[in-house]
């Protein structure tokens, strides 16, 4: 392509919608174009800020920000792709009030969340939801740019009804044997089998889904406890969170200064945990890396186990007093951690720790 004689659009100049894609319930991409003909220049994986009438708001307008979800290696048109929540206003606005040959105020594009300054070979891109759209323009650009691909693509949803962009990644994945496609849904739809991944996205689905994850650059995007469980996953398992990148449904940063920092609790190998087991009577110092189940039998004390991967709950017990990190696989429900019991095989002491056995 051609462009030395092409402008790039500023966000000076007003966009035009040029059309309105329906995605799955709630969801539609909007392509805009600039009405002078400029070309659109940013990374993928960034996003744009629309003004959005809002009659019933102050100053009759609402600023929302989007990922842009087509891919810079298509200059001509700039799409997002956008899904209303219970109680949205700019997004419900545009879902139903923006069409073909209306204008709208942008600014940007902005936005650190991008893979196209990587030097890495292999990737994988988590998911949840509407939060798919930065992975399927990272996608999209290392396809149109002839990159050979070794992604691991994995994405969560409500249904299978749900998932964003399912037909244009399969037929992206049909073409090449480096776009390998994992879905996840909470649920079947109604009188249509679901063969795929079911349940909550956990420890166990990624190393079914990418054994090699401790060699890849992983890119996640989705509500904050989505991105929390990913990031404690990944932790469990000895990933080197330098690898790891993500961006927010909530307000996108626009510099690396405006990272937030995750302070998830991570078990140190260098720290010293106090475990006392009250029934016993049995007091033992272990690393924050040691898990509670090998402490009690390093003390010859026995907690009934399983599955030692979090799965089965053979092992829960009660925790009286201090912290722990744990990161289970659906052995335990909420109701059980509310009222302060663990699973031991996949729990580790922070600090000082109470536990009746």
């Amino acid at each position: 392509m051609n462009m030395a004689n092409k402008s790039f659009w500023k966000d000076s100049e007003i966009l035009e919608c040029v059309s309105v894609v329906p995605e799955v319930p709630n969801t539609a991409t909007f392509s805009f174009r600039s009405p002078s003909g400029a070309y659109f220049d940013y990374k993928p994986g960034q996003f744009v800020t629309l003004e959005i009438p809002a009659p019933d708001q102050p100053g009759g307008v609402v600023h929302r920000t989007y990922t842009i979800s087509s891919s810079p290696s298509r200059p001509g048109l700039l799409a997002v792709t956008v899904k209303a929540q219970e109680g949205s206003i700019g997004t419900r606005w545009m879902l139903d009030n923006l069409k073909p040959g209306m204008r709208m105020k942008a600014m940007g594009p902005a936005g650190v969340f991008t893979n196209a300054d990587s030097k890495a070979s292999k990737y994988l891109f988590i998911s949840a939801g509407s939060g798919i759209t930065p992975m399927m323009s990272m996608t999209t650009y290392m396809w149109d740019e002839g990159h050979d691909l070794d992604i691991v693509f994995i994405n969560c949803a409500k249904r299978p009804s749900e998932i964003i962009f399912k037909q244009g990644l399969e037929r992206m994945a049909s073409r090449t044997p480096g776009l390998d496609l994992k879905f996840v849904v909470e649920e079947p739809d109604l009188y249509s089998p679901w063969t795929g991944y079911e349940g909550q996205f956990n420890q166990l689905m990624l190393g079914l889904m990418a054994q090699d994850y401790l060699d890849r650059e992983v890119y996640c995007c989705g509500p904050e406890p989505f991105m929390q469980a990913v990031r404690e996953a990944l932790t469990g398992l000895g990933f080197n969170m330098d690898n790891y990148f993500q961006e927010s449904f909530g307000a996108p940063v626009k510099t690396e200064a405006e990272q937030p920092d995750l302070d998830d609790v991570i078990p140190d190998d260098e720290s010293k945990a106090e475990i006392h087991f009250t029934s016993s009577d049995v007091t033992i110092k272990v690393p924050e890396t040691e898990t509670v189940l090998a402490a009690a039998r390093s003390s010859g004390l026995n907690i009934p186990s399983g599955c030692t991967f979090g799965v089965c709950g053979t092992c829960k017990v009660k925790k009286t007093k201090g912290e722990v990190h744990m990161v289970h696989n659906g052995g335990i429900s909420e109701e059980d951690v509310e009222d302060g019991f663990i699973l031991a095989c996949c729990s580790h002491p922070i600090g000082q720790v109470e536990i009746e056995c």
